[in-house]
């Protein structure tokens, strides 16, 4: 029987049977790095080594492309790359570069259905972007075609976003971006061809422009590399009324030359 005090207190009776759920899980299947699933901790972190690989993104870094610089010129700046070729988003935010361990987390989601990642990735982007979530609207996933969403099953970016959105208290909008055709894979095209890829390849549908116009949006997707499928998404945003577009990922490609 539970005593008196203790039924008065349901939530300190939730705290200790979910402790206790833990300690027992934790016996029987003990928390593994995320990445390279060697024993650590606690849940949802990374083994030293896979944490010191991780190449995580901190200030000093571009305010507009979010891409570090390789020593602190001192104060907020705005990279030579940002003025020369500006982005149709405002900002752009990542957990950490495109290499070694982040490549690995961003291949095991997508294609080896760890969906177990979603919530400790989410968490992480959620940091990464808090000056961006701080005041926005809602979210929006970078869409999948439906061709390629039967393929794989699930829209990692959409994933992402809700896990985001559970942490930072803000709506996903996954209904104010579709993609209209199925574009080639991205991964070897340069530069250039990258961005024919995706030219009109994305919409804001028009009975969801009320719920874009004048609204803050945030792109979430995966990886950001050269930056072409992001431009056309907040191109499509833009011109559906949206007041701001930034964009939130979980690793972006540095390339300081």
């Amino acid at each position: 029987m539970i005593p008196a005090a203790a039924a008065r207190e349901p939530s300190r009776v939730a705290r200790f049977l979910a402790g206790t759920r833990r300690v027992i899980v934790d016996l029987v299947l003990p928390p593994t790095c995320l990445a390279c699933r060697k024993p650590v901790g606690a849940a949802g972190g990374l083994c030293p080594a896979c944490w010191m690989q991780m190449g995580f993104i901190e200030r000093p870094f571009c305010e507009r492309l979010g891409t570090p610089f390789p020593h602190d010129p001192g104060g907020p700046l705005i990279s030579p790359a940002a003025f020369a070729d500006p982005p149709a988003y405002e900002r752009a935010r990542a957990v950490a570069r495109y290499s070694d361990v982040a490549r690995d987390l961003v291949h095991l989601l997508k294609y080896g259905d760890r969906l177990d990642l979603v919530r400790p990735l989410g968490r992480w982007m959620a940091r990464a972007g808090v000056e961006l979530l701080a005041d926005a609207d809602g979210l929006v996933p970078v869409p999948l075609h439906w061709t390629r969403l039967w393929q794989r099953r699930f829209n990692q970016s959409a994933a992402l976003a809700h896990a985001i959105a559970a942490i930072a208290g803000v709506s996903v909008a996954d209904h104010v971006l579709i993609r209209t055709r199925a574009t080639p894979p991205q991964v070897g095209l340069a530069r250039a061809e990258r961005a024919r890829n995706v030219e009109g390849a994305f919409a804001a549908p028009r009975e969801a422009r009320i719920d874009i116009k004048g609204r803050k949006l945030v792109i979430v997707d995966d990886v950001l590399t050269s930056g072409a499928t992001v431009d056309a998404c907040a191109r499509a945003l833009r011109r559906a009324g949206a007041a701001r577009i930034d964009v939130l990922v979980l690793a972006r490609v540095v390339d300081h030359a």
